[in-house]
Order: C-alpha cells, then structure tokens, then sequence
C-alpha cells in the first residue's frame, strides 16, 4: 500500500516485531519484500507501532491478523476480536475497515454489526497471497474480491487499489459471506486438486505407472489444466491444512458437514503421503532407519520461503529422527524457524556438509539449488547413493544412470 502512493501505518502488539520493521529488517523471508520494505520506510510513507491510537485519523483500517486452527479444528478468532477491540475506539466517523483475514462464514457479519455501531463500515477483500509470490500477488493479483454492504464502501476499494485495478484484473463486488466463502472454496479446491493427483501417485506406485505422465496428461484437458497437479509428499503452510480443517468444523456448526464430508479424505490423503516418504526410507535402509546418516534438502513447506507451519518436509525429518535416524537437514532460508519447532535435529547451512557421507538423501522442498544438483558430484560426496525424490523434481534417468538407487512417489 506504501509503494502504490498511500500513507501507511503497521501497527502490531509485539514490540520486538514493532521495532525490527521499523528498522527495515523483514520477520520473514519472502522474495522481493525487503526491498520493498527499506523504500517504504525511506519514502516517509510506511511507520509502525504500538499503539492503535497513531492510526486513529485513518480512512481505511486493514485487520490482517492470524486465525490460526483451535483444538478442535475450528478457527481460532481471538486475535481479530482483540484487533477489532483494539481498533473500535479509536475509529473515526464513516471509517472503512476492511478484513483481510480468513474466517469462518458469519465473523463479517458480526464484526459488521460492531464496527457500524461505532459509526465506521465493513467490506471484507479476502487475500489470495502465495509465499513466495506475496510482492507480485498484491501488486498484481488475479482478482479483487470486495464483500461489502453499500455502494461506498466498493468505491473507497476502488480508489484505494486505483494503482492495481490499471493492470485490468477482473473485479467482483458482493456480500460478506460470499466474500468470506470465495477464500476458504479456493483453498478447499486447491488442496482437493493436489490430495487427487497424490490419491492417484499411491495407485500409480502399486500398478507401475508414473504419476508425472498422468498429470501431464490429464493436465492437457481444458478443463482440469495442469497447475497443482504436481505429486509429492503434499501440502502444508499456514493456510491449505487449517483452512479445509475449519471448513469442515463451520459446515458442521451450520448443519451442512456432510457437504464437505470429501474434505476429511483431502485431509487423510495428504497426511498419508509423509508416512509414504518414512515406509520408503524404511524399505531403502533395509527395513529400519535406526543408526543410519540420512540428509534432508528441504525444510519449509515450500520454496522461496522460510515458512515451516505444517511443514511435510519438517515433519518427515522429525519422524526419521524419532524413529532413531541420525539426522542431517538443510535449507536456504527455514533452518532457524525448524529449530524453534525441532531444535535436536543436526542442522547443516552448507549442502556439500549436509551431504558428507549420507546413507540416503531424501528431497523434501524443491528449491532451485537442489533440483539443480549434478547427481554424479553428489554421487561422490555420500557413502551410498539412494535417493528419495519426494517432490518429482529430479530427472529419475540422469540420477540412476549417475549409479543412484532413484526412488520417487507414484512413479512406480
């Protein structure tokens, strides 16, 4: 919002976060935002803070807070109800406030009638940020979805995205809870797309097909495409795992859980998909891991971020290492947020040292760096060469032509 011309101000109730964006360092690594965050501060046009009071004589309020999983699966709303107390004093008349978080069906309604209470307005413009690609996707997403009660409330979004809607991307208007139900359907779909094609990488193993071949050839139909039909040892991140899982917990309160019943499956598939990945490493090391080097490239839940919420690759390298697997994992950017969550797992900043006489390596994220390696150099730094290819990056002929025992999910 800063680079696209407007008056910004970040304000947060962890100081230490406060203090570091303040001084230009970025609390996470994502491509593009350091850089975008040092010319907002040099601008004059970004502050953070504190107090909800700095932000009082605001036009429009973001609540852009976390709505992380509760115990029993649900959507965990106590940090926007505390945002919105926060906020509710210090709001001026006629003041938009605009969710930005991902809630279940009904919140907007109730912030609404507590917002419009205190003389502001509600719309509700669910974000539909990939790590990796957040710059580009806020900069130049594929849509804006605006939820919102009154014909003002869309045209403050339009002059407040005025910079973005020039790039042409198709706009809808609606209501709260459709708006609402636009951001958890995406990430529903998205995560049924990705738990089919690995649902067909367990038939494809048992049968002897590739699983790659099917999505390459299911992906040339119109109206499948190709995108996120990549197998592998599945999904994590902060928002596909708990986003279908409190789907499921709101379509129950609203006694429609049986419509969603086929997320639970979603949900089982994925998971099953990191127990594969422990089986093979098993049936590789002759049917026990314990005692025996294996190296993990790979860490976050995807690459180009440092982001190891439910993290596949994370949670892999802490099974091995329970299942008594003396373990050695890498990754560009995510080995200080996996030591925060696995802090006895032997952390290598180096590949080469990570790799030093490994009985098996297993690629758990596909980074450049690692679906670039030349297996034959790698072949001379590992006491045995067997691979497990975890996400289907690696050319299978190349690496077992280079003398390695490939193994790869669904591909036979």
């Amino acid at each position: 919002m800063a680079s696209i011309g407007h008056q910004v101000v970040g304000v947060d109730v962890d100081a230490a976060k406060v203090a570091d964006l303040a001084a230009g360092i970025p609390p996470f690594f994502e491509p593009g935002f350091d850089e975008l965050l040092a010319a907002g501060i040099a601008s004059g046009r970004l502050t953070f803070t504190t107090d909800p009071s700095d932000a009082a004589d605001a036009q429009v309020h973001f609540l852009a807070v976390g709505t992380p999983q509760a115990a029993d699966g649900s959507a965990d709303l106590r940090y926007v109800d505390s945002a919105v107390d926060a906020l509710l004093p210090q709001l001026a008349p006629g003041a938009l406030v605009v969710g930005k978080s991902t809630v279940p069906i009904g919140t907007a309604a109730a912030v609404a009638e507590r917002v419009e209470a205190a003389g502001g307005r509600l719309a509700w413009n669910p974000e539909f940020l990939r790590e990796g690609f957040a710059v580009q996707d806020t900069l130049q997403p594929d849509r804006l979805v605006y939820g919102v009660r009154d014909e003002n409330s869309a045209a403050t979004l339009d002059e407040l995205y005025a910079e973005v809607l020039v790039h042409g991307m198709p706009r809808i208007v609606t209501d709260l809870a459709t708006a609402e139900l636009v951001k958890v359907a995406a990430n529903a779909f998205l995560a049924t797309k990705i738990s089919f094609i690995n649902a067909m990488a367990e038939v494809a193993e048992v049968a002897g097909a590739d699983v790659t071949q099917i999505a390459d050839a299911i992906g040339h139909d119109a109206r499948i495409g190709r995108r996120f039909l990549n197998a592998g040892v599945g999904f994590g991140g902060g928002c596909l795992p708990k986003d279908i899982r409190a789907f499921q917990a709101r379509a129950d309160q609203l006694g429609v859980g049986e419509s969603l019943a086929f997320l639970r499956e979603v949900d089982r598939i994925n998971l099953r998909r990191r127990d594969r990945v422990v089986q093979l490493a098993e049936e590789l090391l002759g049917g026990d891991v314990a005692g025996r080097r294996v190296t993990v490239l790979g860490l976050a839940f995807k690459p180009d971020s440092d982001d190891v919420r439910d993290s596949p690759a994370l949670d892999i390298a802490g099974r091995l290492l329970s299942a008594g697997a003396v373990v050695r994992a890498t990754d560009p950017h995510a080995i200080e947020t996996s030591r925060r969550v696995h802090p006895e797992l032997d952390y290598r900043d180096d590949i080469a040292d990570a790799l030093e006489g490994a009985e098996l390596v297993i690629l758990l994220t596909e980074w450049k760096q690692y679906r670039e390696l030349d297996p034959a150099v790698v072949a001379s730094s590992v006491e045995t060469p067997r691979v497990i290819d975890g996400r289907n990056v690696l050319d299978p002929a190349a690496w077992r032509s280079a003398g390695w025992d490939y193994r790869a999910l669904g591909r036979g």
